[in-house]
């Protein structure tokens, strides 16, 4: 028997827009996986110390505020520090497609991009998350 995905979606920085995360969380819980939503403007050290504590396969991060090369790549690198690479980091917001490939190359899984459905981003996550066995 496995254990449910557990996900924890955060809003990092200053951006205090966040009615695309939780309707992004409330489609990852309904669809049976566990969820933390940490809230508004929480530190990338917020973030990682939440999702190590809660035991979380995935971090999904909403950056709607432009700062999502800085906010991205020191999450990448506090989950490094804490030897937590197993956890996938993927994210959405306002993000220029020129910038989608430079973070791949630093470790984000994946970026959804404005317009991306609900559905599409829960399939992803059932198919690309590693789900642990109870």
């Amino acid at each position: 028997m496995s254990s449910r995905i557990r996900v924890v979606v955060a809003k990092p920085g200053l951006d205090g827009h966040d009615r695309g995360a939780k309707v992004v969380a409330r489609a990852l819980r309904d669809a049976g996986m566990e969820v933390v939503y940490t809230g508004l403007h929480q530190t990338p050290e917020q973030i990682v110390e939440t999702a190590i504590q809660e035991d979380a396969d995935a971090v999904g991060l909403s950056v709607l505020s432009g700062a999502h090369m800085t906010l991205f790549r020191r999450v990448l690198e506090l989950l490094g520090e804490r030897d937590a690479r197993d956890i996938v980091v993927f994210g959405g917001g306002i993000i220029p497609n020129g910038d989608i490939p430079e973070l791949e190359k630093l470790g984000v899984a994946k970026i959804f991009t404005p317009g991306a459905t609900t559905q599409s981003i829960v399939e992803w996550v059932r198919q690309n998350v590693a789900q642990p066995v109870a």
